[in-house]
Protein backbone atom coordinates (compact mmCIF):
# COMPACT_ATOMS: atom_id res chain seq x y z
CA UNK A 1 0.00 0.00 0.00
CA UNK A 2 0.91 3.51 -0.70
CA UNK A 3 2.14 5.81 1.83
CA UNK A 4 0.93 9.05 1.88
CA UNK A 5 3.65 11.48 2.63
CA UNK A 6 1.39 14.87 2.85
CA UNK A 7 -0.76 12.77 5.46
CA UNK A 8 2.43 11.31 6.93
CA UNK A 9 3.90 15.36 7.07
CA UNK A 10 0.42 16.81 8.55
CA UNK A 11 0.28 14.25 11.18
CA UNK A 12 4.02 14.96 12.61
CA UNK A 13 3.40 18.58 11.96
CA UNK A 14 0.40 18.48 14.60
CA UNK A 15 1.99 15.91 16.96
CA UNK A 16 4.99 18.08 17.42
CA UNK A 17 3.06 21.44 17.68
CA UNK A 18 1.04 19.92 20.58
CA UNK A 19 3.88 18.14 22.42
CA UNK A 20 5.71 21.64 21.99
CA UNK A 21 3.58 23.88 22.22
CA UNK A 22 1.51 22.92 25.20
CA UNK A 23 4.57 24.68 27.49
CA UNK A 24 4.18 27.88 26.11
CA UNK A 25 0.87 28.39 26.88
CA UNK A 26 1.39 27.71 30.01
CA UNK A 27 4.09 30.18 30.31
CA UNK A 28 2.07 32.48 28.59
CA UNK A 29 -1.10 31.90 30.92
CA UNK A 30 1.04 32.21 34.00
CA UNK A 31 3.01 35.52 32.65
CA UNK A 32 -0.82 37.35 31.73
CA UNK A 33 -2.06 36.58 35.60
CA UNK A 34 0.90 37.66 37.18
CA UNK A 35 0.79 41.01 34.92
CA UNK A 36 -2.79 41.16 36.42
CA UNK A 37 -1.97 40.41 39.80
CA UNK A 38 0.56 43.58 39.47
CA UNK A 39 3.80 40.96 39.79
CA UNK A 40 6.38 40.66 37.25
CA UNK A 41 6.02 37.00 36.89
CA UNK A 42 8.00 33.87 35.20
CA UNK A 43 8.90 33.96 31.48
CA UNK A 44 6.82 33.19 29.32
CA UNK A 45 9.33 30.33 28.58
CA UNK A 46 9.91 29.22 32.18
CA UNK A 47 7.90 25.79 31.88
CA UNK A 48 10.64 25.10 29.11
CA UNK A 49 13.67 25.67 31.18
CA UNK A 50 11.51 23.51 33.78
CA UNK A 51 11.24 20.62 31.91
CA UNK A 52 15.04 20.75 30.54
CA UNK A 53 16.10 20.97 34.56
CA UNK A 54 14.21 17.91 35.71
CA UNK A 55 14.96 15.78 32.63
CA UNK A 56 18.86 16.50 33.73
CA UNK A 57 17.86 15.47 37.55
CA UNK A 58 17.63 12.23 39.01
CA UNK A 59 14.41 10.43 39.33
CA UNK A 60 13.99 9.34 43.62
CA UNK A 61 11.74 6.46 43.64
CA UNK A 62 9.74 5.71 46.76
CA UNK A 63 11.52 2.39 48.47
CA UNK A 64 7.79 0.65 48.56
CA UNK A 65 6.97 1.93 45.08
CA UNK A 66 6.49 -0.82 42.11
CA UNK A 67 7.44 -0.55 38.49
CA UNK A 68 3.82 0.83 38.09
CA UNK A 69 5.10 3.84 39.82
CA UNK A 70 8.21 3.92 37.16
CA UNK A 71 6.55 3.41 33.99
CA UNK A 72 2.65 5.51 34.13
CA UNK A 73 3.90 8.94 33.37
CA UNK A 74 5.20 7.26 30.17
CA UNK A 75 2.12 5.72 29.51
CA UNK A 76 0.26 8.64 30.12
CA UNK A 77 1.94 10.49 28.15
CA UNK A 78 1.53 8.59 25.35
CA UNK A 79 -2.04 8.16 25.59
CA UNK A 80 -1.55 12.28 25.20
CA UNK A 81 0.14 11.92 22.46
CA UNK A 82 -2.27 9.27 20.62
CA UNK A 83 -5.13 11.58 21.12
CA UNK A 84 -3.47 13.98 20.14
CA UNK A 85 -3.29 12.77 16.38
CA UNK A 86 -6.74 11.25 16.39
CA UNK A 87 -8.73 15.11 17.40
CA UNK A 88 -8.78 18.10 15.50
CA UNK A 89 -6.59 20.19 17.70
CA UNK A 90 -4.50 21.49 14.40
CA UNK A 91 -5.83 20.59 11.88
CA UNK A 92 -9.69 20.15 10.64
CA UNK A 93 -9.32 17.11 8.36
CA UNK A 94 -8.60 13.34 9.26
CA UNK A 95 -5.17 12.22 9.38
CA UNK A 96 -3.50 9.42 10.73
CA UNK A 97 -5.32 7.45 13.26
CA UNK A 98 -8.20 9.21 13.20
CA UNK A 99 -10.86 6.33 12.09
CA UNK A 100 -9.62 4.87 15.63
CA UNK A 101 -11.60 7.62 17.89
CA UNK A 102 -14.27 9.39 18.32
CA UNK A 103 -15.42 11.88 20.59
CA UNK A 104 -16.04 8.89 23.17
CA UNK A 105 -12.92 7.10 22.24
CA UNK A 106 -11.30 10.50 23.08
CA UNK A 107 -13.28 11.12 26.21
CA UNK A 108 -12.30 6.96 27.22
CA UNK A 109 -8.75 7.81 26.81
CA UNK A 110 -8.79 10.87 28.90
CA UNK A 111 -10.44 8.61 31.42
CA UNK A 112 -7.91 5.95 31.05
CA UNK A 113 -4.67 8.54 31.71
CA UNK A 114 -6.50 9.63 34.49
CA UNK A 115 -7.14 6.29 36.08
CA UNK A 116 -3.58 4.99 35.83
CA UNK A 117 -1.92 8.46 37.22
CA UNK A 118 -4.19 7.79 40.21
CA UNK A 119 -2.85 4.03 40.42
CA UNK A 120 0.97 4.84 40.80
CA UNK A 121 -0.04 8.09 43.56
CA UNK A 122 -1.49 4.95 45.26
CA UNK A 123 1.21 2.64 44.54
CA UNK A 124 3.87 5.80 45.90
CA UNK A 125 2.63 4.60 49.17
CA UNK A 126 2.33 8.33 50.16
CA UNK A 127 -0.59 9.65 52.71
CA UNK A 128 -0.83 12.62 50.72
CA UNK A 129 -0.91 11.33 47.48
CA UNK A 130 -3.91 9.27 48.35
CA UNK A 131 -5.97 12.04 50.07
CA UNK A 132 -5.50 13.75 46.22
CA UNK A 133 -6.23 10.23 44.63
CA UNK A 134 -9.86 10.34 46.44
CA UNK A 135 -10.36 13.66 45.91
CA UNK A 136 -9.86 13.47 41.76
CA UNK A 137 -11.93 9.81 41.77
CA UNK A 138 -15.20 12.08 43.62
CA UNK A 139 -14.27 14.83 41.48
CA UNK A 140 -14.45 12.63 38.10
CA UNK A 141 -17.41 11.37 38.37
CA UNK A 142 -18.93 14.35 37.64
CA UNK A 143 -15.92 16.08 35.52
CA UNK A 144 -15.59 12.69 33.13
CA UNK A 145 -19.56 12.13 32.91
CA UNK A 146 -19.72 15.98 31.75
CA UNK A 147 -17.47 15.01 29.30
CA UNK A 148 -19.12 12.37 28.06
CA UNK A 149 -22.44 13.84 27.25
CA UNK A 150 -21.29 17.12 26.32
CA UNK A 151 -20.53 15.16 23.52
CA UNK A 152 -23.26 13.63 23.14
CA UNK A 153 -25.29 16.67 23.16
CA UNK A 154 -23.60 18.28 20.09
CA UNK A 155 -23.83 14.74 18.28
CA UNK A 156 -27.56 15.69 18.48
CA UNK A 157 -26.32 18.87 16.21
CA UNK A 158 -24.25 17.06 13.51
CA UNK A 159 -25.67 13.82 13.97
CA UNK A 160 -22.02 12.14 14.43
CA UNK A 161 -19.39 11.36 17.64
CA UNK A 162 -16.55 12.50 14.85
CA UNK A 163 -14.83 15.68 16.26
CA UNK A 164 -13.75 16.52 12.79
CA UNK A 165 -17.26 16.56 11.22
CA UNK A 166 -18.47 18.41 13.97
CA UNK A 167 -16.10 21.04 13.33
CA UNK A 168 -16.67 20.84 9.29
CA UNK A 169 -20.57 21.00 10.21
CA UNK A 170 -20.70 23.76 12.46
CA UNK A 171 -18.21 26.11 9.62
CA UNK A 172 -20.63 25.21 7.05
CA UNK A 173 -23.56 25.78 9.33
CA UNK A 174 -23.38 29.05 11.58
CA UNK A 175 -26.97 28.35 12.50
CA UNK A 176 -25.99 25.20 14.16
CA UNK A 177 -23.52 27.20 16.12
CA UNK A 178 -26.24 28.98 18.03
CA UNK A 179 -28.51 26.32 19.06
CA UNK A 180 -29.46 26.31 22.52
CA UNK A 181 -28.03 22.88 22.34
CA UNK A 182 -24.58 24.06 21.33
CA UNK A 183 -23.93 27.36 23.27
CA UNK A 184 -24.87 24.87 26.73
CA UNK A 185 -22.80 22.40 25.63
CA UNK A 186 -20.16 24.84 25.24
CA UNK A 187 -21.14 26.57 28.43
CA UNK A 188 -20.45 23.30 30.03
CA UNK A 189 -17.40 22.35 28.57
CA UNK A 190 -16.04 25.66 29.17
CA UNK A 191 -16.76 24.69 32.52
CA UNK A 192 -15.00 21.41 32.97
CA UNK A 193 -11.82 23.17 31.38
CA UNK A 194 -11.50 25.53 33.64
CA UNK A 195 -11.48 22.78 36.32
CA UNK A 196 -8.80 20.29 34.39
CA UNK A 197 -6.91 23.23 33.59
CA UNK A 198 -6.68 24.25 37.50
CA UNK A 199 -8.07 27.54 36.82
CA UNK A 200 -11.10 27.17 39.46
CA UNK A 201 -9.86 29.10 42.35
CA UNK A 202 -10.14 26.76 44.79
CA UNK A 203 -7.12 25.04 46.03
CA UNK A 204 -3.31 26.49 46.27
CA UNK A 205 -1.17 24.62 43.94
CA UNK A 206 1.80 23.42 45.67
CA UNK A 207 2.85 21.30 48.42
CA UNK A 208 0.01 22.39 51.07
CA UNK A 209 -2.14 19.25 51.74
CA UNK A 210 -5.54 20.53 51.87
CA UNK A 211 -5.16 22.10 48.21
CA UNK A 212 -3.76 19.37 46.83
CA UNK A 213 -5.86 17.43 44.17
CA UNK A 214 -4.43 17.36 40.56
CA UNK A 215 -1.14 18.00 42.63
CA UNK A 216 -0.86 15.08 44.83
CA UNK A 217 -0.83 12.61 41.96
CA UNK A 218 2.77 14.18 41.13
CA UNK A 219 3.83 14.52 44.87
CA UNK A 220 6.19 11.78 45.18
CA UNK A 221 7.51 12.44 41.65
CA UNK A 222 11.13 13.77 40.81
CA UNK A 223 13.65 14.32 38.36
CA UNK A 224 12.53 12.72 35.24
CA UNK A 225 9.76 11.13 36.18
CA UNK A 226 8.23 14.45 37.01
CA UNK A 227 9.11 15.98 33.43
CA UNK A 228 7.26 13.54 32.07
CA UNK A 229 4.71 13.46 34.32
CA UNK A 230 4.10 17.70 33.97
CA UNK A 231 4.38 17.36 30.25
CA UNK A 232 1.76 14.97 30.30
CA UNK A 233 -0.66 17.32 32.29
CA UNK A 234 0.54 20.32 29.77
CA UNK A 235 -0.81 18.29 26.50
CA UNK A 236 -3.96 17.45 28.22
CA UNK A 237 -5.01 20.62 28.85
CA UNK A 238 -4.02 21.62 25.81
CA UNK A 239 -6.09 18.91 24.19
CA UNK A 240 -8.65 19.92 25.88
CA UNK A 241 -8.20 23.71 25.53
CA UNK A 242 -8.18 23.03 21.51
CA UNK A 243 -11.19 21.01 21.70
CA UNK A 244 -13.13 23.85 23.25
CA UNK A 245 -11.57 26.06 20.58
CA UNK A 246 -12.09 24.04 17.42
CA UNK A 247 -15.47 22.20 18.13
CA UNK A 248 -17.14 25.03 20.52
CA UNK A 249 -16.17 28.17 20.89
CA UNK A 250 -13.96 29.39 17.62
CA UNK A 251 -14.47 26.45 14.66
CA UNK A 252 -13.51 28.91 12.00
CA UNK A 253 -10.06 29.86 10.42
CA UNK A 254 -8.24 26.28 10.37
CA UNK A 255 -6.84 25.62 7.08
CA UNK A 256 -6.04 21.88 5.27
CA UNK A 257 -2.59 20.71 3.39
CA UNK A 258 0.68 20.29 4.57
CA UNK A 259 1.04 24.09 3.85
CA UNK A 260 -2.15 25.14 6.11
CA UNK A 261 -0.88 23.61 8.72
CA UNK A 262 1.84 25.18 9.11
CA UNK A 263 -0.98 27.68 8.75
CA UNK A 264 -2.67 26.18 11.63
CA UNK A 265 -0.13 26.91 14.05
CA UNK A 266 0.08 30.72 14.08
CA UNK A 267 -3.69 30.68 13.72
CA UNK A 268 -4.09 28.64 16.86
CA UNK A 269 -1.93 30.52 18.52
CA UNK A 270 -4.34 33.68 18.31
CA UNK A 271 -7.41 31.33 19.34
CA UNK A 272 -5.08 30.33 22.41
CA UNK A 273 -4.55 33.77 23.63
CA UNK A 274 -8.59 34.32 23.36
CA UNK A 275 -8.92 31.63 25.47
CA UNK A 276 -6.22 32.62 27.93
CA UNK A 277 -7.71 36.18 27.96
CA UNK A 278 -10.94 34.27 29.11
CA UNK A 279 -9.68 31.87 31.88
CA UNK A 280 -6.87 34.80 33.42
CA UNK A 281 -10.27 36.94 33.80
CA UNK A 282 -12.44 34.34 35.42
CA UNK A 283 -9.50 33.06 37.65
CA UNK A 284 -8.48 36.50 39.15
CA UNK A 285 -12.32 37.63 39.52
CA UNK A 286 -13.96 34.78 41.27
CA UNK A 287 -13.15 34.28 44.91
CA UNK A 288 -11.18 31.43 46.40
CA UNK A 289 -14.13 28.93 47.30
CA UNK A 290 -14.23 25.51 49.68
CA UNK A 291 -12.80 22.21 48.71
CA UNK A 292 -15.68 20.85 48.40
CA UNK A 293 -17.61 22.98 46.65
CA UNK A 294 -15.68 21.53 43.95
CA UNK A 295 -18.21 18.99 43.50
CA UNK A 296 -21.72 21.40 43.46
CA UNK A 297 -19.14 23.21 40.97
CA UNK A 298 -19.39 19.91 38.45
CA UNK A 299 -22.18 18.95 39.18
CA UNK A 300 -23.59 22.27 37.77
CA UNK A 301 -21.62 21.31 34.88
CA UNK A 302 -23.15 17.87 34.92
CA UNK A 303 -26.43 19.34 35.04
CA UNK A 304 -26.29 21.61 32.52
CA UNK A 305 -25.22 19.33 29.67
CA UNK A 306 -27.49 16.69 31.15
CA UNK A 307 -30.27 19.00 30.81
CA UNK A 308 -29.76 20.08 27.68
CA UNK A 309 -29.01 16.84 26.08
CA UNK A 310 -32.41 15.93 27.09
CA UNK A 311 -33.70 19.31 25.38
CA UNK A 312 -32.03 18.24 22.47
CA UNK A 313 -33.71 15.11 22.07
CA UNK A 314 -37.16 16.59 22.33
CA UNK A 315 -37.03 19.27 20.14
CA UNK A 316 -35.35 17.11 17.83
Amino acid sequence: MAVDFALVAETLIQFLAVVFLCPFFIGVSNKLKSIVESRNGPSIIQPYYDIIKLLQKESIVPGNASNIFIYVPYLAFGVYSLISIVIPVILPQPIYFTATVDFLGGALLFGLAGFIKMLAAMDSGNNFSAFGVARVASFGVFSEGTLIVVFFAVALITGTINPYVTNNFLVSNPSAYLTITHVFATIAFLMLFIFESGRLPVESSGLMEFGMVEDALSYEYSGKLLAINKWGSWIKQYLLGSVLLNVFLIPWGLQTGVLGALEDIPIMILKWLVLIVILVFIETSLAKMRLFKIQDYLSIAFLISLFFLIFGLVIG
